[in-house]
């Protein structure tokens, strides 16, 4: 992305299809500024990258609705303090408009409110309230940025269209009996064939038609206007061509049957598949909703030595927040007194609670479970992991897949095609077809084979074949701890042959610890042993040296300060503690200063044998001991290699370590020797994974995202093992955020199941089309039928779709 771009996602309203995705894109392109624009059907956003320099965020707004759409519009409605007169009500509104993302404002002198509608995804209501108080008044109550404004919006719409599908039901049910009554000749001849029955069958297909059927041609003409044709085209041309038909033979223009209840069943059905589709697409976002009503509505802060419950919006960075047990962590911080553990299976997808104690970090949304703790905020509102999460997940819902570009390109020409063929279908009954035998005139023949490939073609199930799968998968990855950063991440894990593990934080915790205490000496204990050499390191900053302090603290060994302390590089320490002296180190170290060390060196053996650290420990001029250090495995690593193995996937590890310590952890682990690659340097990792792509293999690196930034980058999928407060990782396609190894299986088998399903939608849209196109055009298809089928489409794409959320993963709950 160019430094002079901005990047802003709008909620779209009034979609029904692949070609109205084309329309708002070609129509946003259009303007002068607009670098890239994506508009998403299934979670009906568009997300463009424009220039700042060259327009603004309203002209976006002002082109989407000159196209015939409109954006997704909350309200909010805040009481106000010191709002005196008209000239303050007129000083506000003026503050509010100029604010981006605000539509409307309307101030009420008599109640001292005001209403505004705003774009959810361009200001907050936090973002207003500021505004209000900026311009020089004091807001008191608001509805919490908690509500989804936009999902409200949705919401109403979907209601909308429960009106006129309620309405257009209860006209079209005795209209299509009062057809079929006639059809099959159930309704006696003096009353089917009198004037006034056709009128009845009149007054109930006209409200249809233009009450409930009016969002078509008002689609339609939008879509005409714009040079351009979508299903509202189709829908409109179908029913349109059997009501019009009939009103000709009404009024005695033509002789024939009336197809007033096929225009009303057409209508009613495509409108019943519309509303059936759009409330199972709600669910395709469900994950994202949860994740939003993970946040804490208020925060229990420490101000001026007195505890207050404030909203969580108004935390800010520096507040000291009290949490108690059985409370949700309000916004991300650092513990400064207190241990607990903390839930954070929500974040992260671990179940195991996570122990907390001061200089730890916590979590926002996170779940506290036993100690109170206090902590010192350092992310909120939009920086906190959670809103990152949240951001992340949106953004690849919103990008597309590779695989999407075949559906894109069929449907920027299908109506076109379809509409074309509907005509050639017409001129074929009209001029090749024989005489029926039932004495049915050529012309409605035509015409109502005409109508059902009209209705039959279904542009809908192309365009949501891939989004829908996309924001499911996603969705479901997050809830894992598994994030995607784009459509086309998610595609391309589905197709690895080659997963590659830095040992050092991905294999391993990254963190030396001791793992054994040889005591050589018989006046020595393991106790005495460690308190000694803990004492002594505690001036040390080297890994081990603190690897060692942290050992004897974790056993509640008292340790002193050295009152003389020296570090000789790549050796050991030499330190006076209190009345002793104490070497600690190689058995050159020791061995340098006068110290006997054949009693240490078959310890130490067996320690390097197990790929370990090993130093000798020496009082006085005395062998006493070996301290073993290692860099302890992953909770988890070991099975996470198997499941890789398991998918068919071939795993090789790299690291820096010399190669009798890699072939030892890969040896744990369960890796063959000629899987590892030992004493790669860090910035060779990139030329590894060079490597392997040469041999013509898909390569994802799985690393920490920091030193192993270039060969992430290098990788066809890069995976980033990151932590529940650093979500971010950049070089990253994929973060694991609970650090997680097993994550890499539950990713790619998420990505396969993913891709599977859209390969399923893809084939039956396709199937569809290229079935029952024909089959509609030769005549074996009613109208009526045809308008059902299109409806189904839909509706079993998007039901595909939501399958993925009971997807059974590696190691995960369905």
């Amino acid at each position: 992305m160019a430094e002079s771009s901005r990047t802003v996602t709008l909620p779209i309203t009034g979609m029904t299809c692949a070609n109205c995705v084309a329309t708002i894109e070609r129509n946003l392109k259009k303007l002068d500024g607009v670098q890239v624009a994506n508009v998403n059907l299934a979670s009906e956003r568009a997300s463009v990258e424009f220039d700042p320099a060259r327009l603004g965020a309203p002209a976006l707004v002002e082109r989407i609705r000159r196209a015939g759409y409109d954006v997704a519009l909350g309200e909010a409605s805040l009481g106000l303090a010191r709002l005196g007169d008209s000239v303050d009500a007129q000083r506000l509104e003026r503050a509010l408009i100029a604010r981006e993302g605000i539509e409307t404002v309307a101030v009420n002198l008599a109640t001292e409110s005001v209403r505004v509608r705003y774009i959810p995804t361009l200001i907050s209501q936090e973002d207003i309230r500021q505004a209000v108080s900026g311009a020089g008044f004091e807001p008191l109550e608001a509805e919490g940025d908690q509500v989804d404004v936009e999902q409200m919006a949705r919401q109403a719409e979907i209601d909308r269209q429960r009106r006129l599908l309620t309405l257009g039901l209860s006209l079209t049910l005795p209209l299509f009996l009062m057809g079929m009554g006639l059809d099959l000749n159930l309704v006696p001849h003096d009353i089917g064939h009198a004037a006034w029955y056709d009128w009845v069958m009149f007054a109930l297909a006209t409200p249809v038609q233009f009450v409930v059927g009016a969002q078509y041609y008002v689609g339609a003409f939008k879509a005409l206007r714009n040079r351009s044709a979508n299903m509202d085209v189709l829908i409109a041309m179908g029913s349109s061509a059997a009501y019009f038909y009939s009103l000709a033979i009404l009024f005695g223009l033509i002789g024939g049957h009336l197809y007033f209840e096929t225009a009303a069943v057409i209508i009613c059905l495509i409108l019943l598949g519309k509303f059936l589709e759009a409330r199972a697409r709600g669910r395709t976002s469900e994950a994202i909703r949860r994740l939003l009503g993970l946040q804490a509505k208020t925060a229990r802060v420490i101000r001026d030595g007195l505890e207050q419950d404030v909203p969580v919006e108004e935390v800010v960075r520096g507040d000291l927040v009290l949490v108690r047990p059985g409370e949700k962590i309000p916004v991300d911080g650092t513990v400064v007194e207190g241990r607990t553990a903390i839930d954070e299976s929500m974040i992260t997808g671990e179940s195991l609670p996570a122990e907390k104690g001061p200089g730890d970090e916590v979590v926002g949304a996170t779940l506290n479970k036993m100690g109170a703790i206090r902590f010192e905020a350092t992310r909120v509102g939009k920086d906190t992991a959670l809103a990152q999460i949240v951001r992340l997940v949106q953004e690849a819902q919103g990008s597309k897949a590779p695989i999407q570009r075949l559906a894109d390109q069929v449907s920027a020409v299908f109506v076109p095609v379809v509409i074309g063929l509907a005509l050639l279908t017409f001129v074929g009954w009209m001029l090749l077809a024989p005489t029926p035998a039932d004495g049915t005139p050529a012309f409605t023949r035509a015409l109502i084979n005409m109508v059902a490939v009209l209705v039959i073609a279904c542009p809908c199930a192309l365009g949501l074949a891939t989004p829908t799968a996309v924001m499911v998968g996603t969705g479901r990855g997050a809830t894992l701890g598994i994030l995607f950063r784009s459509g086309e991440a998610l595609e391309r894990a589905g197709h690895l042959t080659t997963v590659v593990l830095d040992k050092t934080g991905t294999i391993t915790r990254g963190e030396p610890v001791v793992t054994d205490v040889v005591v050589t000496s018989p006046d020595w204990q393991e106790e005495t042993l460690l308190s000694a050499a803990a004492s002594a390191e505690r001036g040390s900053e080297h890994p081990l040296g603190q690897a060692i302090v942290a050992a004897a603290s974790a056993r509640g060994l008292p340790s002193e300060p050295p009152a003389r302390f020296e570090a000789i590089a790549g050796q050991g320490i030499l330190a006076q503690v209190g009345e002793q002296e104490v070497q600690i180190g190689s058995l050159r170290l020791l061995e340098g200063r006068g110290v006997e060390t054949q009693g240490l060196k078959a310890a130490m053996s067996t320690l390097h044998a197990e790929a370990k650290t090993a130093v000798g420990v020496a009082v006085d001029g005395r062998a006493v001991g070996v301290l073993g250090i290692a860099d302890t495995l992953k909770e988890g690593s070991a099975e996470a290699i198997r499941e890789l193995g398991a998918l068919g996937l071939s795993v090789q590890m790299v690291t820096g370590d010399n190669r009798a310590t890699a072939a030892a952890i890969a040896a744990r682990v369960g890796l063959p020797a000629d899987s590892v690659r030992a004493e790669v340097l860090p910035g060779d990792k990139a030329a590894v994974v060079r490597q392997l792509q040469a041999e013509k293999r898909v390569v994802a690196m799985v690393g920490d995202g920091i030193n192993d930034a270039p060969a992430l980058a290098q990788s066809d999928v890069g995976m980033a093992i990151g932590t529940g407060t650093d979500v971010a990782i950049a070089a990253a396609p994929v973060t694991l955020i609970s650090g997680d190894l097993r994550g890499v299986a539950r990713a790619v088998s998420l990505s396969r199941g993913t891709m599977r399903t859209i390969r399923q939608n893809l084939f039956w849209a396709f199937f569809y089309n290229v079935i029952l196109i024909p089959a509609a055009a030769l005549g074996y298809l009613n109208p009526m039928l045809a308008a059902g089928a299109m409806a189904f489409s839909s509706i079993f794409v998007v039901s595909n779709s939501l399958r993925l959320r009971g997807l059974r993963l590696p190691g995960a709950a369905a």
